[in-house]
């Protein structure tokens, strides 16, 4: 399979659970400060790295779909940034999904020209590996956000989120195809 169409296969599953959500509940995450976002997506990753490194699991939900919702909350993270304020502001449903596609097509571009560059080193990668990386992403941006959001030569919060959305859409592809 080509790494173009899995990634947009694994991105359309996820943002039909982001449409599907807004649907249901608006855009409440429109009230999230930072942290929240950062701490959510760190729930998910913990949950991960405790069921790789226990073997078991209690609660039913697959791995897949903490991945998924890894990668919503990431890009909701990035709109967050976008929009400067966390506010209680219903998005209409078009405009969060337009938003969503933008914040995808960024991370989509990222990709592909880290692919030119790294030979798709990602497929030889384990899932703990991403789950590690997405783990050190997350503290990152603690530390840009206790900084009062300044670096000194590091990247900045918003090329951490799109770190986390490509490293959680690889594991859903070695996932879909049988790696993990």
């Amino acid at each position: 399979m080509n790494t173009i169409y899995q990634y947009d296969q694994a991105v359309n599953i996820c943002r039909d659970i982001f449409i599907k959500k807004v649907q249901d509940y608006g855009t409440s995450w429109r009230v999230l400060r930072m942290i929240s976002i950062v701490d959510q997506i760190f729930i998910k990753a913990q949950r991960i790295r405790t069921i790789q490194e226990v073997k078991q699991q209690k609660i039913a939900d697959d791995l897949s779909g903490e991945f998924k919702g890894i990668v919503n909350y990431a890009v909701i993270g990035l709109i967050q940034i976008d929009k400067g304020t966390y506010a209680v502001e219903d998005l209409p449903a078009e405009e969060a999904a337009r938003l969503y596609d933008e914040k995808i097509a960024l991370a989509k571009s990222l990709m592909q020209d880290k692919n030119h560059d790294y030979g798709e080193a990602w497929r030889e990668m384990s899932q703990e590996s991403f789950v590690d990386l997405i783990l050190v992403k997350l503290l990152r941006i603690k530390q840009i956000l206790a900084n009062e959001g300044k670096t000194l030569i590091s990247e900045g919060i918003d090329a951490n989120f799109t770190d986390i959305i490509n490293y959680s859409v690889f594991a859903l592809i070695l996932i879909s195809e049988g790696k993990h």
